[in-house]
């Protein structure tokens, strides 16, 4: 008789065929690879200075509280990730000359370079979650993905 709480990460069978379930579990797996690549680059830089320094390098200079709402970071976190980006020269804030109590966020070039080397490490993490599939499947998947979060 198996045992219910068997090695090999199994779930019950209720959980096996719902979406839901999959979902977290590849969210989980995506994570976790993630975070191996991150931690494989070895400076400490994670997900939410890969995301800041994306949106900053996309769409350009912003004050703080737009480069949280428009990444969906909460403020807390991206005060802490901007103090360290800024620690590390990817980024600098300065005051915003039409609001002194604002400040306005800009990646440097070093942040830009930066950015570049970890697009390398997220590019082959890309390639590790999506290696079960089929070149036709990995289109479909990111296309059916992508309608579930409501991006289509």
């Amino acid at each position: 008789m198996p045992t219910p709480h068997g090695p090999g990460g199994r779930s019950p069978a209720r959980l096996q065929g719902r979406a839901t379930w999959l979902v977290s579990r590849a969210h989980a797996r995506a994570f976790g690879l993630l975070n191996a690549g991150f931690e494989a680059h070895g400076d400490g830089l994670r997900g939410y200075h890969y995301r800041l320094l994306a949106a900053l390098e996309e769409w350009g200079p912003a004050s703080q509280a737009e480069v949280g709402r428009s990444t969906g970071i909460d403020r807390s976190d991206v005060t802490a990730v901007l103090t360290d980006l800024e620690a590390r020269g990817l980024v600098v804030r300065s005051v915003d000359p039409a609001n002194k109590r604002r400040k306005i966020v800009t990646i440097t070039e070093r942040g830009a370079a930066r950015l570049l080397e970890l697009d390398e490490v997220v590019d082959g993490v890309q390639r590790e979650f999506l290696a079960p599939l089929t070149a036709a499947q990995r289109r479909q998947f990111l296309d059916l993905v992508a309608l579930l979060a409501g991006k289509r």
